[in-house]
């Protein structure tokens, strides 16, 4: 198993880290506030492909890896980028998987979201992009479904994340069965290890505007970046980092396994963890301390200067902790792991394509 970027990624890496810090930034992060959505900087996204890279070549799209995908989504979480981008990628894979990914969303002029919780009562709650997309993916019971209309509601909050509420009247039924059911759990865990590849970008700018402050902020002569109350703050930060970003880099690599039809395995007795939905919690669960870790300290050391809005960490500091509970308490999140992880060696595989069946109007 190799995690290193390959030449590809890094060019990747390169183009999207140009195209993120000329076209986004806190500046226009505070423009899209309060509802997360950047129309400008999406529509300019649009001209380079990247809405629809993560589909098959044969099926139009750009033909990138999971792995590929969490190079962009890292580099869109360090720069606070407000848009749909990882819900978009996820969804139109899943789409694509049930042969319903149509033009308009594969080059992102519609833009498609995932519901990440199944729906209950008629309602998809709390859907990620609820408030900008068109579309929206969610699980039905057993039944994949496809809603479609005009945006919900926004749901204020103060990670200004476009949420809202959809209902599922008139939803198109794409697929149903355990299949089906299937394909959307696969789809769920690729939604964890790409936000947890933007919390990790969300974590590398925090460690980044920390350290930068406290070489820049003066007390009693010096920096305050030389006393050793200030150092302690900030050392282990780049540990966590590094961390998330490894288990990230490995819930990929099992994502993209898992695609080409190879079983993962979740064997805590030896240590071999290979399990595709294991290790997408463990990135969300790592990613997201990591993120919200390095967003407190950083705001600490800024003092009273980093709840104002005029400083960036505070947008990074709210994007975190947002990203982390969007799904479910960290707390359950965790439990889920232990679970999986305590469970016993099992091996888990992705769900047949072919056995998706299309259905009607719900």
């Amino acid at each position: 198993m190799d995690l290193d970027l390959t030449e590809d990624q890094e060019a990747i890496r390169d183009v999207f880290a140009d195209f993120f810090s000329s076209e986004t930034g806190p500046e226009q992060a505070r423009d899209a506030e309060p509802l997360g959505f950047d129309s400008r900087a999406w529509d300019r996204l649009i001209e380079t492909g990247a809405p629809g890279m993560g589909v098959g070549e044969s099926r139009g799209g750009g033909g990138a890896t999971l792995a590929d995908l969490t190079v962009v989504v890292e580099e869109a979480g360090a720069h606070i980028a407000a848009l749909p981008l990882v819900d978009h990628m996820v969804a139109t894979r899943l789409l694509a998987t049930v042969g319903a990914c149509d033009d308009d969303v594969l080059a992102g002029t519609t833009i498609v979201g995932l519901a990440i919780r199944p729906a209950q009562d008629g309602t998809a709650r709390t859907v990620p992009t609820g408030a900008v997309a068109r579309q929206v993916v969610a699980l039905d019971g057993d039944a994949l479904v496809l809603i479609e209309g005009d945006p919900g509601a926004h749901l204020e909050n103060h990670g200004c994340l476009p949420l809202a509420h959809r209902r599922l009247a008139g939803a198109t039924v794409l697929a149903d069965g355990p299949d089906a059911a299937g394909a959307y759990r696969r789809a769920l865990d690729e939604w964890r290890t790409l936000t947890a590849s933007t919390l990790v970008g969300i974590t590398r700018t925090a460690l980044d505007l920390g350290v930068g402050y406290v070489k820049e902020r003066h007390q009693f002569g010096r920096p305050i970046g030389s006393f050793q109350a200030i150092q302690h703050l900030l050392a282990d930060l780049p540990g966590l980092l590094d961390g998330a970003r490894l288990l990230t880099a490995k819930a990929a690599w099992a994502g993209d396994r898992a695609v080409a039809g190879q079983t993962g395995v979740a064997d805590i007795g030896d240590n071999e963890i290979t399990d595709f939905a294991t290790l997408a919690c463990m990135a969300l669960v790592s990613a997201g301390e990591a993120a919200t870790t390095a967003t407190d300290r950083s705001l600490h050391v800024h003092g009273g200067y980093g709840f104002s809005e005029e400083y960036d960490i505070q947008l990074y500091f709210r994007r975190a902790r947002a990203l982390s509970v969007v799904l479910d308490d960290p707390a359950r999140e965790c439990r889920r792991l232990a679970d999986l992880l305590l469970a016993g060696p099992s091996t888990s595989s992705p769900p047949d394509a072919d056995h998706l069946t299309s259905g009607a109007t719900r």
